[in-house]
């Protein structure tokens, strides 16, 4: 082999062309033992980068580009003298640092004062989740804080640039969605002659035995987000939870809602369906309250105190929230399918009422329902479509306009810049949000806590990790919605998996929603997880826990709480996914694998106050989660979940389990079908379920194999080689690092193997490197080998085969993350083509639900329709050969 090229240029591995590198250092070697020295170090050096990697021997990376180069060698030359962490200690060490005093001090900062989205507060929330992100990583912290409007150059490069980065890195992004405030709300019964004769107070009492609470009873109004601005007039009807069916029964009984107010409880479906179903039926108005038959055996009529005395709910509790149609999509109303950048094209918004509504307590709805019985409550609770006689006015002035948000993302940059990792929860609340959504907001406090301990250490992760914390989730999943839509390529190209947190303890049992594909790793981290509060069992057991009180329970209100259980139950025990938070987006708009997971009320737990003033700091202390290990437990969970996602050699991704999972979706179908008496046939569907099953399993065999292969290989690497870059080289020769990633801004474009779109690489054409070209090898790799052999072409035996054992890993990885997108249909689903995941959507008529293989079920549900549902099969039908092509090896 010629020995004819510099030395400092095959070192430096044209630096000119990185992004944020670190500081260029000067050495320079000379005489040809002295290169084949120097080539052969740097073979160990690119070797070794990939083999720390396998091995999450994971150097650290500098946290603030403006360290003295010398300070920041140094740490690195003691680091490499302590050793690595193993990927069992990572995990030992990282369980060691969520603290349940940590997460109580926390919280009492969070969850004490207002934050309702596009608020002052919520900016301030916003730059101290920014701090906290600085301070833990790292980030060095400069005068102007990074706040971007989206869609600018700087917003834009600051997630686009991802790959680039190797320091961590954090900013805020502002987006200008059109969201509404409150001006003037009443409710009022009329005299004969037109005037109120009653007015409600329409306020939460704020008793003083909560301090907070009492603080700020009048600091968000209770009205509910995307109300439609009105005054309208009517006689009031009872419509239960104001769901399909109790509309459709109501109208079977020859009700009329024509020019009617209607009363719905709280429950069932989410609120903007209720005011949706009355709409369709010509209904002028619409009044939802919280209803203690809802609140299971914790009620003042089985002796139990209201809170703040006591655990039963406080009759003045409003429940605020959006009334958006989140089935038809989410988001800024006025930009479906496109960020809501500040100058926008804006439509007038589908997806929201167009009739006036208010939330009310079941103080208030006490007193208006005795206008359709008389003074027997308990006798308008019936669904009849008895009218009162008097009409009720309903008052709701708002103003709707464009409010600036902000989601505040934190970077960690990991060795393999490709594939990302992305953790996300909201920030807003409709008040204080002790519970909904502070809870999650402490819990990821303390997983960034864990991160950053673990980055001291000397750990950094083998694919990047990304932070959100969203905005405006409480108005339409907003925040996280305008992001995706922002950057569906790059998400698409990039997001191995996200996952979510909102509310992480508002009750005492343990539950958790997923793509199925994550379902094993969500149990298996569960099992190594200590129950918060018995030592002797898992968190995984704590799926069984039920609160301390007792009673007896309303008949409907259990059944609606046993069948929400039971339609969503899997195998496993893990709910698939329907909308309600933050991953809607992700999964059901892009398809990208998500989780969520939380402590839940059950029907033995004290009262939750969804939404209300009473969500607050003292409720959480007392009832939620006393000592605050639930959060702690959340935290440790998702953090392990995230390790093992970002750091496993093979993503732990079961797409089997995923297929097998098919089987019974479309079971549920048949049983649909045959309870319909129509005669749909799906056996072509469940033959290419068949293929895809069995295409997984093969995929199986290979990722086991692939890895094999890849730590086999590894043992034959030299272990002098190995030694002299670990302890005798503390300054590293070139930063590669095991940066495993395509350059993005180099010349040549190298097929993504996930089949979305392509990366380029920066491997630079010289005449004598064609046996390096002609190879099958991704861009980063044939530029190092290029710059090492010249003219003598990549290495043979063991190195070779260990560049082919790591491209094989590659493309195992590559598929299973593809296998989550194969659902992802371009024509989306009838009616609501914003969503487009044939798999799992939030059911047209449940909003947050989940209905699975949706397109088929609605075809039989909603449009009883037997040749539109054989029409949809045969469409996923096609999405499932496709994808099974797609994960063949």
């Amino acid at each position: 082999m010629k020995e004819s090229h510099d030395p400092e240029k095959i070192l430096l591995l044209n630096r000119d062309e990185q992004n944020d590198e670190e500081p260029q250092r000067s050495r320079v070697w000379s005489g040809s033992r002295q290169w084949r020295g120097l080539r052969n170090l740097v073979v160990v050096f690119v070797i070794y980068g990939v083999y720390t990697v396998t091995v999450h021997m994971l150097a650290p990376s500098p946290h603030d580009e403006h360290h003295h180069e010398s300070l920041y060698w140094a740490k690195k030359a003691a680091w490499k003298q302590r050793g690595p962490l193993s990927p069992e200690k990572v995990e030992e060490f990282y369980l060691s640092i969520p603290d349940p005093g940590s997460a109580l001090a926390i919280s009492r900062e969070y969850a004490t004062h207002p934050h309702v989205a596009g608020s002052v507060e919520d900016l301030n929330d916003a730059k101290v989740i920014l701090k906290l992100f600085q301070d833990e990583f790292g980030i060095h912290a400069s005068e102007d804080i990074p706040l971007y409007h989206a869609g600018t150059h700087e917003s834009r490069s600051a997630t686009l640039d991802i790959p680039k980065y190797h320091h961590p890195k954090a900013w805020i992004d502002q987006y200008f969605p059109v969201m509404n405030t409150p001006l003037d709300l009443a409710l009022s019964i009329l005299g004969e002659d037109g005037k109120p004769e009653w007015e409600a107070d329409l306020v939460e009492d704020g008793d003083p035995h909560d301090p907070d609470a009492a603080k700020y009873r009048d600091a968000v109004p209770t009205f509910h987000g995307f109300s439609a601005d009105g005054e309208v007039e009517g006689q009031l009807v009872y419509v239960n939870y104001g769901r399909k069916e109790d509309y459709d029964e109501l109208i079977a009984q020859g009700a009329n809602l024509t020019g009617k107010v209607v009363l719905a409880r709280y429950g069932g479906v989410v609120r903007g369906l209720k005011i949706k179903g009355a709409e369709q039926l010509g209904a002028v108005g619409v009044l939802m309250y919280d209803d203690p038959r809802d609140d299971g055996v914790v009620t003042v009529e089985n002796g139990y105190r209201p809170y703040p005395e006591g655990p039963a709910r406080n009759p003045t509790s409003v429940q605020r929230g959006s009334v958006q149609y989140i089935s038809l999509y989410p988001g800024d109303p006025t930009t479906p399918d496109a960020p809501a950048y500040e100058n926008a094209t804006r439509t007038d918004g589908e997806n929201i009422p167009k009739i006036p509504s208010l939330p009310i307590s079941w103080e208030n709805a006490q007193r208006i329902l005795k206008e359709i019985s008389g003074k027997d409550v308990k006798a308008a609770l019936t669904l009849n479509g008895k009218a009162s006689e008097k009409k009720v006015k309903l008052v709701n002035h708002v103003d709707t306009k464009v409010i600036p948000i902000w989601n505040t993302l934190a970077v960690l940059p990991g060795h393999i810049k490709n594939e990302t990792v992305l953790i996300g929860c909201h920030r807003d609340a409709w008040v204080m949000g002790a519970t909904d959504p502070t809870s999650g907001t402490v819990s990821i406090h303390e997983v960034v806590r864990g991160y950053g301990a673990l980055l001291r250490k000397g750990w950094r992760p083998l694919r990047n990790v990304v932070f959100a914390s969203w905005d405006a989730e409480e108005y339409g999943l907003i925040g996280s919605t305008e992001w995706a839509e922002d950057f569906p390529e790059w998400i698409t190209e990039n997001v191995v998996a996200y996952i979510n947190l909102d509310v992480s303890t508002g009750g005492s049992q343990w539950s958790a929603g997923a793509s199925p594909s994550l379902a094993h790793l969500i149990r298996d981290v569960a099992l190594k997880v200590p129950h918060p509060t018995d030592p002797t069992r898992t968190l995984w057991d704590a799926r069984h826990d039920v609160g301390p009180y007792d009673g007896s329970v309303d008949a409907e209100s259990a059944a609606v709480f046993s069948e929400r259980k039971l339609h969503t139950q899997s195998d496993l025990g893990i709910t698939p996914l329907g909308s309600g938070s933050d991953w809607t987006a992700l999964l059901q708009h892009l398809g990208v694998a998500s989780m969520n997971q939380n402590f839940e009320s059950t029907l033995t737990d004290a009262v939750y106050h969804y939404h209300s003033v009473y969500d607050s700091q003292l409720w959480q202390e007392r009832y939620a989660d006393p000592g605050f290990f639930r959060h702690a437990a959340v935290a440790k969970h998702l953090g392990v979940v995230a390790l093992r996602l970002a750091d496993s050699i093979i993503l732990p991704l079961n797409t089997t389990h995923y297929a097998h999972e098919l089987d019974s979706y479309l079971d549920a179908v048949e049983d649909i079908n045959a309870a319909l008496s129509t005669t749909a046939d799906f056996s072509g569907l469940r033959r290419s379920i068949g293929r895809l099953q069995a295409a997984s399993k093969a995929l199986d065999e290979e990722k086991e194999e692939a890895e094999k292969a890849f730590r086999e290989l590894l043992d034959k690497i030299p272990h002098h080689g190995r030694e002299t870059y670990a302890h005798r080289h503390a300054r590293p020769h070139a930063h590669v690092e095991g940066d495993v990633v395509p350059h993005p801004d180099s010349e040549e474009g190298h097929p993504h193997p996930s089949g979305h779109g392509h990366s380029k690489c920066a491997l630079h054409h010289h005449g004598h490197s064609s046996r390096i070209n002609g190879l099958p090898l991704p861009g980063w790799l044939k530029k190092i080998l290029e710059k090492i052999f010249g003219h003598g072409g990549p290495p043979r035996g063991p190195i070779g085969k260990f560049v082919k054992a790591a491209q094989r890993v590659q493309a195992a990885n590559a598929k299973l993350v593809a296998f989550e997108r194969g659902f992802i249909s371009e024509e989306g689903i009838k009616d609501r083509e914003w969503y487009r995941h044939l798999g799992v959507a939030p059911g047209k008529w449940l909003g947050y639900g989940a209905t699975t293989l949706p397109s088929i079920t609605e075809a039989l549900t909603i449009d009883v329709n037997a040749t539109l549902a054989e029409q949809e099969a045969r469409r996923v039908g096609a999405l499932l050969d496709k994808l099974t092509e797609t994960i063949k090896v």
